[in-house]
């Protein structure tokens, strides 16, 4: 079982005060399960890419678990494919020793401590995360699940939802969910439907379109353990589909591979490794971005904006069952955009973190405080209608001593509230006010991002979104 380790304990140790807020949990790293088909350089680029950008935030997340599976390419998912796993995570192996100056990390825990509740800003040892890697579902579709189908990936998984820690586990689907699903049938035959009911709810998964079957028959949505999970499940189980940012990271990665050249191929063993694309640049990153503690979206909240798009609920693309999605007008074209948006900064963001791999020193992202609250969780106002809200970042710093840019916006699509009337006062200042319109219902909300900016190398940024609500 986890054990929780205090947060002044961890800044003490990590030199990582700059997460430290009044939530406990908001140290601690979201929990990760990734799925993927990784292979050949000349089959599955894509998904080597994606494992070398993790590996470079792997002090953002809980690396939980890494299931080598089926995907579009690979049914059944060959056993020899997972040694380009191997390759990427001995890479983060040689290059780990420059990252942990990112955040003042100088050693590792041993590995049992490690198996418990990490804090955001800790580098897990490669050891870690060698015993964390494992194959996943060999066969895809919802024809194989059952008796014969459990793998080492899905029996972990439902080991993880068994753990005493009350934060949701992530899966990121860069292949087929089958390894999931077969987790899920498991426990739905030997518990009862509460003890089921408990474990959905641990669970949260997003999938990079769908992948359960080949390539060549993708349009089949029913021979797919997806539907199943979208319908047996629907009241318990939260399913993210993304049909957006998968396309765009694609597509913006083609466009702009010269900086991928330039900043990302070559840069320490991780850059080393890797690939040049064939169909697409990182077509699986959305998934963890989405889930990336940056302070610009609650991955719970699929409305709220992040790296990883835009969401809501609606019919899915197979016409029969409901997920969060983003396939549909206009909610493809919010999203789209707002992707597109954000492509520059993440990047840059990828691009500063390989310069650490490579040299060990670079640049690092502001802290964001405002109204005296730092760290990744939002921060909530309460408020009357028709009042003035003054939002105060002053206390933003940075760490390299770097000249701040500031930008206050609101996601009119999250919240509830007609922004129309709402006007922000000096939007590009450490401290703007928000005037909120008379005869606003009770319970309305407004979603106000603070954006911030540094003039450093590659221009890093960092965010809080602040969240008002009208009461009487």
């Amino acid at each position: 079982m986890k054990k929780f380790i205090y947060p002044i304990f961890c800044a003490f140790l990590l030199g990582c005060s700059n997460e430290y807020t009044d939530d406990r949990w908001s140290y601690l790293k979201p929990r990760l399960v990734v799925l993927t088909d990784i292979g050949p350089s000349e089959v599955e680029p894509d998904d080597n890419e994606s494992m070398v950008r993790l590996m470079a935030y792997a002090d953002r997340f809980e690396i939980e678990a890494i299931c080598t599976t089926i995907g579009w390419n690979c049914d059944p998912y060959p056993e020899e494919w997972s040694k380009y796993l191997d390759k990427v995570i001995d890479a983060y192996s040689a290059d780990v020793k420059n990252l942990m100056k990112r955040s003042g990390q100088t050693w590792f825990k041993t590995l049992d401590v490690e198996n418990g509740q990490q804090e955001l800003g800790y580098w897990p040892s490669a050891q870690y995360i060698r015993s964390r890697s494992m194959m996943g579902s060999r066969k895809a579709g919802i024809g194989v699940i059952g008796e014969g189908n459990d793998s080492p990936g899905s029996d972990y998984i439902i080991k993880l939802a068994d753990e005493d820690d009350p934060r949701p586990i992530w899966i990121t689907s860069w292949g087929g969910a089958n390894t999931l699903a077969q987790a899920i049938w498991k426990v739905k035959q030997t518990r009862s439907p509460k003890e089921l009911k408990k474990f959905l709810r641990k669970l949260r998964i997003y999938t990079i379109t769908d992948q359960d079957m080949q390539w060549s028959m993708r349009m089949q949505r029913d021979y797919s353990s997806h539907l199943w999970l979208r319908d047996e499940f629907k009241d318990d189980l939260k399913f993210v589909w993304d049909e957006s940012a998968w396309l765009n990271q694609n597509e913006l990665g083609k466009q702009n591979w010269a900086k991928y050249e330039t900043y990302i191929q070559g840069h320490g063993e991780l850059g080393k490794n890797y690939p040049a694309y064939l169909w697409g640049v990182e077509g699986d990153t959305p998934s963890f971005l989405y889930v990336m503690p940056n302070g610009l979206n609650d991955p719970e909240d699929p409305q709220q904006v992040g790296w990883g798009g835009y969401h809501t609920f609606g019919m899915s693309p197979d016409s029969v069952t409901y997920a969060w999605t983003n396939w549909y007008e206009p909610v493809k074209s919010i999203s789209d955009a707002y992707e597109k948006r954000f492509y520059d900064d993440e990047f840059n963001d990828f691009a500063a973190r390989m310069a650490w791999a490579h040299e060990g020193k670079g640049n690092t992202n502001p802290s964001v405080v405002v109204n005296g609250k730092s760290g990744r969780a939002p921060l909530h106002i309460k408020t009357k209608s028709g009042k003035n809200i003054t939002l105060d970042a002053s206390d933003t710093s940075d760490a390299e001593g770097d000249e701040l840019e500031f930008k206050w916006w609101i996601q009119p699509e999250a919240g509830t509230m007609d922004d129309d009337n709402v006007t922000i006062e000096a939007a590009d200042s450490q401290k703007c006010t928000i005037k909120i319109p008379d005869n606003v219902d009770e319970g309305e909300t407004l979603h106000v991002i603070c954006e911030v900016h540094d003039n450093g190398d590659f221009k890093l940024v960092s965010y809080k979104r602040v969240i008002i609500t009208v009461v009487d």
